[in-house]
């Protein structure tokens, strides 16, 4: 809670490192990239007589809500909605910030907890509440808070200037022989993940234990990928097998075979042996073992 008792407004990214949006319809939201827009900030309004509780109202004035419609028949996720409810105590948009680390989960007055969906679409960018089951998700309901410096705004609260870049966090003191250690502080971000993982490094650490960004994106059955909806991690493994088995904790598959795209002819190539030296940005395709296009591929 305490990451919001001081805050006018907040951006919410996710495990995906997407941002939660508001829609321009001011009913749903999603995840997106773009941090940079009004619709990723939330105001926050402290719940009057209930300690530990927030709303998170949007640009448009409406509150993030844990509806009790299901996001798709048969599954276990409820939609998240922006609404405005007839009722200042209505539990439905009080989320209660649960700390974890430097991150934070949001839970609902039922138990249940804002989560940011991967994998395939209709799931791909979306956002529910639900309570995860399968520990690959668990990871999912984790959100970092950044703290939006105030802005001044207009009446109308889609109205807002973005907000300016956040300011650094408080370094300690520089060695005087410029260390790996004193340029990894300096380049720190306002991402409390981020900081904790460059502040675990010991002072000498090559760069490469920074590992390599991976950029994905999910096969259709036929092998056509949208590019447009990757999604990236940090990956400091060094085989085919830990990229698969990392791939399936991010996307919730299972059975899945990592593929590169030929760059003469565009057709997708499992990767059966290395990974490309020097840590070097890869960009993957995930493709569903089970699919019509993994049929296609000769076997080793």
């Amino acid at each position: 809670m305490e990451l919001f008792k001081s805050a006018m407004a907040v951006r919410l990214r996710s495990h995906h490192n997407k941002y939660l949006l508001a829609e321009e319809d001011e009913e749903n939201v999603r995840q997106d990239r773009s941090g940079s827009s009004r619709n990723a900030r939330w105001a926050v309004e402290l719940v009057d007589g209930s300690p530990g509780l927030v709303r998170l109202k949007s640009c448009y004035g409406r509150y993030l809500s844990a509806s009790g419609e299901p996001f798709l028949l048969g599954m276990t996720g409820h939609k998240v909605l922006q609404t405005s409810p007839a009722r200042p105590d209505d539990s439905s948009v009080q989320w209660e910030p649960v700390r974890d680390g430097f991150q934070a989960r949001l839970k609902t007055r039922y138990g249940r907890f804002l989560r940011a969906n991967g994998g395939l679409p209709p799931w791909r960018n979306s956002v529910t509440h639900d309570t995860p089951h399968r520990t690959s998700t668990q990871s999912w309901v984790l959100w970092d808070v950044e703290i939006v410096e105030v802005m001044s705004t207009q009446q109308d609260g889609c109205r807002r200037t973005p907000p300016p870049p956040l300011p650094p966090k408080p370094r300690p003191p520089l060695d005087v022989d410029s260390s790996p250690r004193s340029t990894l502080s300096a380049a720190s971000t306002s991402s409390p993940r981020l900081s904790t993982e460059s502040s675990s490094l010991p002072s000498g650490s090559p760069h490469k234990s920074d590992g390599r960004t991976i950029y994905y994106a999910v096969a259709e059955d036929d092998g056509t990928v949208d590019n447009s909806g990757e999604d990236s991690f940090s990956f400091k493994g060094t085989s085919v097998a830990e990229l698969r088995e990392k791939l399936e904790e991010e996307t919730a598959l299972s059975g899945i075979i990592v593929c590169s795209r030929n760059p003469l002819n565009g057709k997708l190539c499992p990767l059966r042996l290395h990974l490309p030296p020097n840590n070097s940005t890869m960009h993957i395709v995930v493709v569903q073992a089970s699919s019509k296009v993994a049929k296609s591929f000769n076997k080793p």
